[in-house]
């Protein structure tokens, strides 16, 4: 249940604090004084979509909490949010569009805000009864009675199944000459590339060979240097001779102390390190063996792979699967006529599964039209449409993602009229009193503790105003409700009424909200009934509605 509703700074409203009581709450005031603003704070602080314009002009963030009590246990589990006495939801909205969403202190998501308001508070709009008008919608409302979910689930795997054997044969139906010019491309791509006889990791090892022979001449003239130094030639001896011939020298010290002998065996591991290099650099001397025309030959490699590179792929590796995608898909076509067939024989047998899994979903929702039927007759009935009859009529469709029922809602209001279906013959009083009577019939399946009635009652009047009034009673009874209105029958048959006002104070607009008493109650209803100018006849009528309402409300208890 919403407790208390805090406002600052949503358009005209610079502050505001509205005590919620269990019952039938109502909210009227004059048009434009901002009873709807109220409504869109409530929707912003439940996470809906909020414009930046909400701000009110001057203020740099507007602020908006609720505080709702009476939590169902595990309400919120799935969100990891722990069960509370009181659930405490804020939202700060900024002008640079940037949303603070907080739990009990705790931050939030707006998605996560709107998860959990869409559980604590269904808000009826005065625009809703326009959707009965939209037939699309009708197989929805219905199906939101049903809950069947199960059945929806089992038909929608089997659809999307369907689907994808779909997509995979209209992937093989192509024309003949479309498959001529593809397998022509595949063939000329897969001999392009096999004339290329790619290696894996060659291109690495080209680069490294053509940097070599760039710089041939540099590196052939510093390996022999290296060589000639370590090695010497014929007419001259080189490093490794020397060391040797320096250790033959100190040979003969070695016994003497210990210093000549450390010495020798110094010169010994020199010996060995510079001998291990000589090898080394002799190993690189042969690699260098140059054939005349190589650099041309890896050149010529680098430029096709290059060219290759730039049609199929980024590298070596990517080229190489990209040829054996083009072999797959070649081979793909070529047996297309037998994969075809198999995949024809799996779409038969996912259609039977469609239609059967769709037929079961039917039945179920011919089951529940039924109840359907009769709980919204009985409320309309009670809603001053005595004469009413209101069938959900079927007609099948070829199966898409909703199964293959086309669903309508057909209604005749008078007696001796055929059904038909309901934007051809509802009024703007009709459609609202339907509305409230489906809202009514659904949200005695749900956990849903608040409902909120922005101004639904529009187009209704007289005896059919009294009832929806009853009706609202009779709800407010099971449920907490909110309802703005401009009818003095449902304002008298509150147990919480509010006013709305609008002001100017220091040269700006503003709107307060406040509670009444019952003599400003009967005040209030009077100028529901007149207007401006209050009779004291009227002032009597006011007080003749509350009296009744209290009557009527009595034997609700």
């Amino acid at each position: 249940m919403l407790e208390l509703l805090h406002i600052e700074n949503i358009a005209i409203i610079e502050r505001a604090d509205i005590s919620f009581r269990p019952g039938f709450n109502v909210l009227t005031g004059e048009t434009g004084a901002g009873k709807s603003i109220v409504i869109d704070a409530l929707s912003a602080v439940l996470g809906q979509r909020a414009s930046r314009d909400l701000i009110r002009t001057g203020a740099d963030h507007a602020f908006v909490s609720a505080v709702f009590s009476h939590i169902p246990h595990g309400l919120g589990a799935d969100l990891c949010i722990e069960d509370a006495e009181e659930w405490l939801l804020q939202r700060e909205i900024y002008a640079d569009g940037k949303n603070i969403c907080r739990l009990n202190g705790r931050p939030m998501t707006v998605t996560q805000l709107r998860t959990l308001g869409n559980r604590l508070l269904n808000i009826h709009g005065q625009h809703d009864g326009q959707q009965l008008l939209d037939e699309t919608q009708h197989i929805i409302y219905l199906d939101q009675y049903g809950r069947y979910m199960p059945l929806q689930i089992a038909y929608s795997e089997k659809f999307a199944a369907l689907q994808e054997i779909q997509s995979k044969i209209s992937a093989l139906q192509m024309d003949e000459s479309e498959k001529a010019r593809r397998i022509d491309t595949l063939q000329f791509q897969i001999k392009d590339l096999e004339r290329a006889n790619l290696q894996m990791g060659e291109e690495e090892e080209l680069l490294e060979r053509r940097n070599l022979l760039r710089n041939g001449e540099k590196f052939i003239s510093a390996i022999q240097g290296a060589d000639y130094c370590l090695n010497g030639d014929d007419n001259s001896e080189g490093v490794l001779s020397l060391l040797r011939q320096a250790q033959e020298q100190l040979s003969s010290l070695r016994n003497l102390s210990d210093a000549f002998s450390q010495l020798y065996e110094r010169l010994e591991s020199a010996y060995s390190e510079v001998y291990d290099i000589a090898y080394t650099v002799q190993e690189k001397k042969d690699e260098f063996d140059f054939a005349p025309g190589e650099l041309d030959i890896v050149e010529s490699r680098c430029d096709l792979l290059y060219r290759l590179k730039k049609k199929y792929g980024a590298t070596v590796e990517d080229m190489m699967a990209y040829l054996e995608r083009c072999k797959q898909e070649l081979d793909q076509i070529a047996f297309a006529d037998d994969r075809l067939a198999l995949l024809q024989k799996q779409h038969e047998k996912a259609m039977n599964d469609v239609l059967d899994a769709a037929r079961e979903l039917s039945l179920q929702r011919k089951v529940v039209a039924k109840d359907l039927e009769q709980q919204i007759i009985q409320e309309l009935q009670e809603l001053n449409m005595s004469s009413i009859r209101f069938e959900v009529a079927f007609s099948e469709k070829k199966p898409d993602a909703s199964g293959i029922d086309e669903v309508r809602f057909l209604m005749s209001a008078n007696v001796g009229e055929e059904l038909r279906p309901i934007h051809k013959i509802a009024s703007g009083g009709e459609l609202a009193r339907i509305m409230l009577a489906m809202k009514t019939v659904f949200s005695q399946q749900e956990q849903i503790g608040t409902m909120v009635f922005d101004e639904v009652d529009t187009g209704v009047s007289g005896r059919a105003a009294q009832k929806v009034a009853e009706k609202m009673a009779r709800i407010s009874r099971q449920k907490q409700v909110l309802c703005v209105t401009h009818l003095p029958q449902l304002a008298a048959m509150a147990d919480t009424h509010f006013t709305v006002e609008k002001g100017v104070s220091g040269g700006r607009t503003f709107t307060k909200v406040q509670e009444l008493s019952r003599l400003q109650r009967r005040e209030e209803l009077a100028r529901l009934t007149g207007g401006e100018q209050i009779s004291q006849t009227m002032v009597d009528g006011a007080e003749e509605l509350l009296t009744a309402a209290d009557t009527y409300k009595k034997t609700l208890e």
